[in-house]
């Protein structure tokens, strides 16, 4: 059995005890949006004799190794993964691997074990919670009258949270009303809809942000021209 072998079985078979998992610093939830990359982490807390560090995907029956690091044979990547994951940082005590262009499929829980002797396998767990958002479409109805009815959709997945709001003291929205579309993709396509209530020969500007779970927000502004109200007393919207 080659040194290799003896390895990989020190990986899979590894000892477990209770505390020593303790020694892990990880993140427990890193977030990517799709198309992004994704960087996870871990570090042994205290020196341990490790002689090999492997980062393993957890599927529902098994668990699948991606990358492997040791001394004696540096950084092995499994083929199936070739230019999908690399190591950032490759290393006996703290150890990243990044995964590129993330999709839904890379979501999950991932595994970092140092191998070491006498303990046996320390095990650091991280999950990927993978989230996509696309830019808002912001809209603003037709209007003869003071009120205008502004209209701001988004898709992402899970659904977006959709936020109206105005950039000017003494001018609000109301009535708002929301619909939630779930597409055959798996997103869901939030539109929110409100009514603007606005003062006269005064221009409006309005915001639309967007945002999935605890990722970025995105945004969109547009600028709403004034009302005027001509001699004969009827409203006109001033254009530019």
């Amino acid at each position: 059995m080659t040194l290799g072998a003896v390895l990989h079985l020190l990986c899979v078979f590894g000892v477990f005890q209770k505390g020593l998992t303790d020694l892990i610093r990880t993140q427990r939830t890193v977030m990517a949006a799709v198309g992004d990359e994704a960087l996870l982490n871990c570090e042994l807390l205290q020196s341990k004799d490790v002689v090999q560090v492997t980062w393993q995907k957890v599927l529902p029956e098994r668990e699948e190794t991606l990358v492997t690091y040791t001394t004696t044979y540096g950084q092995r990547v499994n083929p199936e993964f070739k230019d999908k994951v690399e190591f950032a940082d490759a290393g006996l005590q703290s150890s990243s691997i990044i995964i590129r262009n993330v999709t839904e499929q890379d979501e999950g829980c991932y595994h970092c074990l140092f191998n070491a002797d006498p303990e046996g396998a320390l095990i650091g767990t991280t999950c990927l919670q993978v989230y996509e958002l696309h830019e808002p479409v912001l809209h603003v109805g037709d209007s003869n009258s003071e009120e205008t009815v502004v209209s701001c959709s988004a898709t992402g997945r899970p659904a977006p949270t959709v936020t109206l709001t105005v950039l000017r003291d003494n001018v609000h929205f109301s009535g708002y009303s929301s619909v939630n579309v779930t597409n055959t993709n798996s997103t869901v396509t939030v539109n929110t809809t409100a009514v603007l209530t606005r003062l006269r020969n005064m221009e409006t500007e309005v915001r639309c942000a967007v945002r999935v779970l605890s990722g970025p927000q995105k945004e969109k502004i547009m600028m709403i021209p004034e009302v005027k109200q001509s001699a004969d007393g009827e409203k006109h919207f001033h254009t530019y």
